[in-house]
């Protein structure tokens, strides 16, 4: 078992990943009758892709003896209706240092074939920026 997920009410989960006993909650959205108190369902999605980019970038930049520490990744996730989905995930990755073209090739490949972006439905756009200082 990789999580488990507990209804507390009031349209919020509680999340344990199993391994680590780590946790989060999640709430509705306001505009889906929620309180919008922490990330919705969908947020957690649209976060996971930047996270996943991040990460196998990581490990692909200590493979090559590059430091990301400090990058960061801003997401936006656009919701469409009938059925309400996530119609679009903007990830803007923000690297705190400058590379060179073949490292910015190797990173930025790395990042847009991470298992989450593969794992998304086609018909999500993906908006994926690169800024490299």
């Amino acid at each position: 078992m990789t999580s488990k997920v507990t209804y507390l009410g009031n349209l919020r989960t509680e999340s344990e990943h199993v391994k680590s006993g780590s946790t989060f909650i999640t709430d509705a959205p306001t505009d889906n009758n929620g309180k919008g108190e922490a990330f919705s369902p969908t947020d957690t999605v649209a976060t996971g892709l930047a996270s996943c980019m991040l990460t196998v970038m990581g490990i692909k930049a200590r493979d090559m003896d590059v430091d990301m520490s400090g990058t960061t990744a801003e997401v936006t996730k656009t919701m469409a209706s009938n059925p309400r989905r996530i119609s679009k995930i903007e990830v803007v990755l923000n690297f705190p240092f400058e590379a060179d073209s073949k490292t910015k090739k190797i990173l930025e490949h790395t990042a847009n074939t991470c298992p989450v972006h593969y794992s998304l439905h086609p018909d999500i756009e993906k908006d994926i920026t690169f800024n490299w200082q």
